[in-house]
């Protein structure tokens, strides 16, 4: 089975605090930050809502992709982020429970 990696986005709140990450276990990594098991930027900033998410196939892709949405403007993330979750919703249950 090919390995699957993820660049994702959580929010504090709708149009919150964001924050980008990459991980190769979409469900682990999100818990990880939804229960601050891991001290840093979103556990500091209650930073816990999945609101967008993208697989790649490599790495080296995923890498690429998360260095290039850091350098982003804030706009451009929101405007991301609505074009398939014009909501906010936390995806959490749909990638917990799929």
């Amino acid at each position: 089975m090919a390995k699957v990696f993820y660049v994702y986005m959580l929010a504090s709140r709708p149009f919150g605090t964001l924050y980008i990450g990459m991980t190769n276990d979409l469900v682990r990594r999100v818990w990880e930050h939804r229960e601050g098991a891991v001290p840093g930027f979103t556990a500091t900033y209650g930073v816990h809502r999945l609101v967008w998410f993208e697989q790649h196939a490599t790495a080296e892709s995923a890498i690429r992709r998360e260095k290039r949405l850091k350098t982003w403007l804030r706009v451009w993330k929101i405007e991301l982020i609505e074009k398939t979750n014009p909501h906010w919703e936390d995806l959490w249950e749909s990638v917990a429970r799929p």
